[in-house]
């Protein structure tokens, strides 16, 4: 919802939902991150809370006017100290190591003492853990999921983003990201088949339409790789997140995500999925930061590579990133 609530109030019936939503946002903010709350949420006990407080400081990041600027000053010094806290958290040797560098390198943004040693290191890590053709490893090993979109890459470059002004070498390492994942989203967008599926594979697949998150933010920025057009991208993230959210079961009578990837799936998720991961989904939806005006919504929706070549049409051929 970050890029969205950015976009702030207007005179339209969506500027009006984004004025209330923004301010359920920051008083939602203010009951998790006050510790005299009954609602304070838990920043330190076990790992998991890096990787809650790393997509908290992301949202942050992307929306600094309505979730940092428009905060009460307690509120500012509170999220502060509780993403501060999360640092007595040792990460996993995988994409984890972003997690704690996205929550230094948003102190960074903020101009609040941050630790340059956690960012450096999770930069050089990741940046050696490159595959090739637009593909990171999670890890030193590689694995069949969608980790390099749900996580590595859009973690990657908005760090990336973030730290540029520190050196020639930081926009350098931008551009090369920015280069890898321009490849890695043109090989996303053509995973999208004609019907709006795409392959079930590896671990996490319960955070759905969540594994474009690559894709929609590539159009958020207006990256998007050559000759993929953004109506193209709306025609086929709508396939996908249609063929999802409209499945039978996927939500309980309480109107919450069921675990699944199409509907309710419980089988498919690992020990670590619950419901409230399952909103990661919502990662899909970052082109909703987009004003009404942009060519992402203006105009009929372009067919996306797959469906244009299972009718027939006659399209370039897929090229490869070379090294």
């Amino acid at each position: 919802m970050a890029p969205w609530l950015e976009l702030g109030e207007d005179h339209t019936a969506e500027g009006t939902r984004r004025k209330e939503w923004g301010e359920k946002v920051r008083r939602a903010l203010l009951m998790a991150l006050d510790p005299a709350f009954p609602d304070f949420m838990n920043f330190t006990e076990g790992r998991q809370p890096l990787v809650d407080a790393a997509f908290l400081a992301q949202a942050v990041l992307r929306s600094p006017v309505q979730l940092w600027q428009n905060l009460d000053g307690q509120t500012q010094a509170h999220l502060a100290a509780a993403l501060r806290s999360t640092r007595q958290i040792s990460p996993y040797y995988n994409d984890w190591v972003l997690f704690s560098a996205m929550v230094e390198v948003l102190f960074c943004k903020l101009g609040l003492e941050w630790d340059w040693v956690r960012v450096d290191l999770a930069l050089r890590v990741v940046e050696g853990w490159y595959l090739g053709d637009g593909v990171y490893g999670d890890g030193p090993e590689f694995h069949w999921d969608y980790y390099n979109s749900f996580v590595i890459q859009p973690f990657l470059l908005e760090i990336l983003q973030t730290v540029q002004p520190q050196g020639v070498e930081f926009r350098n390492r931008y551009e090369r990201a920015g280069r890898i994942a321009s490849r890695y989203a043109a090989v996303q967008e053509r995973l999208i088949a004609p019907d709006g599926s795409y392959p079930p594979l590896g671990r996490s697949i319960t955070y759905r339409f969540g594994a474009f998150h690559l894709l929609a933010l590539l159009a958020l920025w207006n990256d998007l790789p050559e000759a993929v057009f953004p109506a193209q991208v709306r025609a086929a993230l709508t396939a996908v997140i249609r063929r999802q959210i409209e499945a039978p079961g996927t939500f309980d009578d309480e109107g919450w995500l069921r675990v699944g990837l199409v509907g309710s799936q419980p089988r498919l998720g690992e020990p670590y999925i619950s419901v409230g991961s399952c909103y990661l989904c919502a990662a899909g939806l970052l082109p909703l930061g987009l004003p009404a005006s942009h060519p992402f919504w203006r105009g009929p929706g372009r067919p996306w590579t797959s469906l244009r070549i299972w009718r027939s049409e006659d399209v370039a051929a897929d090229v490869a990133l070379k090294s």
